[in-house]
């Protein structure tokens, strides 16, 4: 009975094995070199398909409350991550904190807080980890960067060192961090019609130039006011292990760099542009304007409100294309993640993510759970952000299993 148990395991094993295997590569991918550039031409999966990754049908951890002790009523979440024994840091924007919860979802300790002081923090906007286990914080107008050890204790604080020719108020935003404590820097793609990309190091020091590229595209909406293009160029951009990675929406075509700036490897992957209507557009909009209103607004403000807007969207500038893919993120196995974008009025009850494997090959589809903001893809979770329907926040952590490793 044995025998036939462990030989019944085995070729499950093997089927399973081979249904990976034929997941990652039944997909074709091309691979070529020009002038030491590495360029990957891969075959788009297919609609139906998803790679063998599974993700739990909920969270392992979920960390925000309804009512409750201040530490779980989480307000103005922007960024979290995991620290290496499994805490959980949650940056707190509403609060100006960092706040750490154990693996199971139990508050253990805040660090920072509203000031200016050493490890206070204004506009807190984003974490990152750093050499050694610790943390690193950017915030503030001028972006500045703080320090934190595993611990919670403040070590030090940086600005970046400012270009010739950069205005203050469009300075350099830090986006990304590589291992070995280098930064992804870049001008903020929705103020600047061109923006920078750079690679800072750990004292803020400029390395390298990445090149500039399209920011947000403008049109003038009468004669002393300009819009926003409707579905116009993005600007998705990570760092994937040692390299730093920017793609234009405009094509899916990712491009990724080295740290003295060098052109390492072009991705590409198949696309079919899609052609915006006035269907699509009219989708997009009535999203847009959905509730909630302010409380104070009357059933005649809102209604006016609706008519206004929706005027002024019917006359808006629109691409003739949707953008190629939506946002980038890579994972704690260096495998690079393209969130698809979603057509309006063509939602999906998830959110459909490409991922490629560490040369950049294609895997295939996996796809996340609707509504959840990712902010970090580890070995065997996922980390995020979500919001319930009276607009409570919750970070979560879902299970990710990745059979066939």
């Amino acid at each position: 009975m044995k025998i036939h148990t462990a030989a019944a395991l085995f070729a499950a094993c093997t089927a399973a094995c081979q249904e990976e295997r034929q997941d990652s590569t039944a997909l074709r991918s091309e691979t070529t070199d020009s002038a030491g550039i590495e360029i990957i031409e891969n075959a788009r999966p297919p609609d139906d398909s998803r790679l063998g990754w599974r993700i739990g049908p909920e969270p392992a951890v979920s960390i925000g409350r309804v009512e409750g002790d201040d530490p779980y009523l989480l307000h103005g979440v922007s960024d979290a991550m995991m620290l290496g024994d499994g805490r959980i840091v949650v940056a707190n924007s509403g609060t100006q904190e960092l706040r750490v919860f154990n693996e199971s979802g139990t508050h253990l300790a805040t660090w920072g807080g509203e000031g200016e002081g050493p490890g206070e923090f204004s506009w807190l906007g984003a974490i990152e980890p750093w050499p050694g286990d610790s943390i690193i914080a950017w915030y503030g107008p001028r972006r500045d960067i703080s320090v934190f050890g595993a611990d919670g204790n403040y070590g030090r604080g940086f600005t970046f060192e400012a270009n010739d020719d950069e205005a203050t108020l469009w300075a350099l935003v830090p986006q990304a961090t590589t291992r070995n404590g280098l930064i992804l820097a870049m001008h903020d793609p929705h103020l600047l019609i061109t923006v920078t990309a750079e690679v800072r190091d750990s004292e803020g020091r400029r390395l390298s130039s990445l090149g500039s590229y399209p920011g947000q595209e403008m049109a003038m909406a009468t004669a002393t006011m300009a819009d926003a293009i409707l579905f116009s160029v993005r600007l998705p951009r990570t760092t994937w292990g040692d390299l730093f990675v920017i793609g234009p929406t405009d094509r899916y075509e990712l491009k990724a760099f080295t740290d003295d700036g060098t052109l390492a490897r072009i991705v590409r992957r198949g696309h079919e542009p899609r052609t915006v209507t006035r269907a699509h557009i009219d989708a997009h909009v009535e999203e847009i304007l959905s509730p909630p209103y302010p409380d104070d607004w009357t059933e005649s403000e809102i209604a006016s409100y609706l008519v206004e807007e929706r005027q002024r969207y019917r006359v808006a500038p629109v691409v003739e294309h949707f953008p190629a893919f939506a946002s980038l993120m890579t994972d704690a196995l260096d495998h690079l993640w393209v969130e698809e974008y979603e057509i309006p009025g063509e939602e999906r009850p998830g959110v459909l993510w490409t991922v490629f494997d560490p040369e950049g090959r294609v895997l295939g589809f996996v796809e996340t759970a609707e509504g959840l903001e990712v902010y970090e893809i580890g070995e065997d979770y996922i980390l995020g952000r979500a919001t319930d329907e009276l607009g409570v926040e919750f970070v979560q952590v879902w299970p990710l299993d990745r059979p066939g490793r």
